[in-house]
């Protein structure tokens, strides 16, 4: 059997398909942005139209690009966005109400009142997440309470609920799997992420019928066969994670203690804590990072809001660069003397300070800065945030010394905010040569469940270093550039 897996990645702004070979290089890759709604202040949808059309578009394009048909993929892996939210008649597989987007945050008030009301303590323990519109527990009661007639429809076990995951595979089976994997379902607030289930008492606490979740599955496993008519052929599914978790897996990181960090608009990082759930200290969520034969591995995950963000300010909002590449080389061109910080709480500081009122500010300013002391200082912010969010990590996890950082995403083109990256840290900071982490992740779990692709063990033999970037700054300047950002946020900090 040809050893090409078709990787779906379903994300917020865009779908996108690749076709890996089978030394896990892309060969055809399919992309295409769909409309975003905003139909009140801080409310984000989706059409699920969009989100199913766009992705069986992408899906043919990837094909026609690598020049292969659907006859020759061995399996289908899917990674998506997290947390999103639809709802949808099981009989008819017409949806409710559009999709609830993960950056919504119109369940804020029912938020409040569940922590009002004791509860949140309960679901940290039993799923590792904070009481957050974030998570699709609250959206799902949302559409329940707010659609005409959908909670009697609920009750009679007439809809389905689904993370994006689920929609994506019930179109490609024509309605024949309801199902999805561990990593998304951990994501729910209504998964008890320490005994492998649902759970019946936070179904309870949110009004959520259980009649309405679907089957959670191994990461590779068997999620069913698209229909003859989707792509031409039937082909197995079989391999599914969240995008964050999919990068980990793409990063190989299947090690206790290793870490990845992904830099796109924000930033997530996650560090695989083995078979250990362990309960943050520090306001970290814990999560499954993946299940596969049955055994789920755990992991800590802390999100930066803004990362790559801060460029696109610097270019959109003040000007100060038509382009995000222009930023290192004037990066380069800084006042070595100057100590400029920029806190980028623009929509306030994630983790580990999860300060929702905090704003973005700028520290050390003299008639002497300008656009390169600018550049240098948001490239900089991107270090230091990640230095807190290790920080947090390893004083939860408290094993061993810190570990290697496995990144990808857009900002890790930059070298000079690698190499700042590796000197803030303190350890080194390993940049892949393949940087479609996410895709290739999804395209593992189905590769290695169909046989075409190797076992954990060969494909992490098989990750490829594209550069190291070692830490070179003297332990003395380090400490006294993290004292300056730790009393930068400090003065940032809502409740000063």
């Amino acid at each position: 059997m040809a050893g090409y897996i078709l990787a779906i990645d379903q994300g917020t702004t865009s779908s996108r398909a690749i076709v890996f070979d089978d030394q896990f290089q892309p060969v055809g890759i399919g992309q295409q942005e769909f409309k975003q709604h905003f139909p009140k202040s801080g409310w984000v949808e989706h059409d699920p139209k969009d989100l199913w059309e766009s992705t069986l578009s992408v899906c043919r394009e990837a094909l026609e690009k690598a020049e292969l048909s659907a006859s020759d993929i061995a399996a289908i892996g899917i990674t998506n966005q997290r947390e999103t939210t639809l709802v949808w008649e099981k009989g008819t597989g017409k949806p409710v109400y559009n999709a609830i987007v993960w950056q919504d945050r119109r369940t804020s008030d029912f938020c409040a009142k569940l922590k009002s009301d004791g509860l949140e303590e309960r679901f940290t323990r039993k799923t590792g997440l904070l009481l957050d519109p974030y998570f699709s527990g609250t959206k799902i009661a949302w559409i329940l309470d707010n659609v005409v007639g959908a909670r009697e429809k609920a009750e009679r076990g007439e809809l389905a609920f689904g993370t994006v995951d689920s929609w994506v595979i019930w179109n490609l089976t024509e309605g024949e799997r309801h199902v999805t994997d561990a990593t998304n379902a951990s994501r729910t607030l209504l998964f008890n992420i320490r005994e492998n289930a649902w759970d019946e008492e936070l179904c309870s606490a949110l009004g959520v019928p259980s009649s309405m979740l679907p089957d959670v599955l191994d990461c590779a496993d068997e999620f069913g066969e698209t229909a003859p008519d989707i792509l031409g052929v039937s082909i197995p599914v079989l391999g599914v994670a969240g995008d964050q978790h999919a990068a980990t897996i793409g990063q190989a990181c299947f090690e206790p203690g290793m870490v990845k960090s992904t830099y796109g608009t924000g930033c997530f990082a996650l560090i695989n804590t083995g078979d250990t759930a362990v309960q943050s200290e520090n306001r970290l969520l814990t999560t499954i990072a993946y299940r596969l034969d049955g055994k789920p591995t755990y992991a800590l995950e802390g999100s930066i809001f803004i990362a790559g963000a801060a460029v696109q300010w610097l270019r959109d909002g003040l000007g100060l660069i038509s382009k995000a590449s222009e930023t290192q080389a004037l990066a380069e061109k800084a006042d070595a003397e100057q100590r400029v910080y920029m806190v980028p709480a623009f929509v306030g500081l994630g983790a580990p300070h999860w300060d929702a009122d905090a704003r973005g500010a700028i520290f050390g300013l003299t008639r002497a800065t300008g656009p390169a002391e600018f550049a240098r200082a948001a490239l900089e912010s991107v270090g230091y945030q990640t230095c807190d969010l290790v920080a947090a990590m390893q004083a939860d996890w408290g094993e061993g010394e810190q570990a290697v950082l496995r990144v990808d995403g857009g900002m890790t083109a930059s070298d000079w905010t690698m190499q700042f990256l590796a000197d803030i840290l303190g350890a080194p900071v390993d940049r892949p040569t393949v940087l479609e982490t996410t895709a290739l992740g999804a395209a593992w779990l189905a590769g290695s469940r169909a046989g075409v692709w190797p076992d954990r063990k060969e494909f992490s033999s098989r990750w490829q270093l594209d550069r190291r970037f070692e830490p070179n700054m003297a332990e003395s300047v380090r400490e006294e550039r993290l004292g300056g950002w730790r009393d930068a946020v400090r003065r940032t900090r809502s409740e000063l």
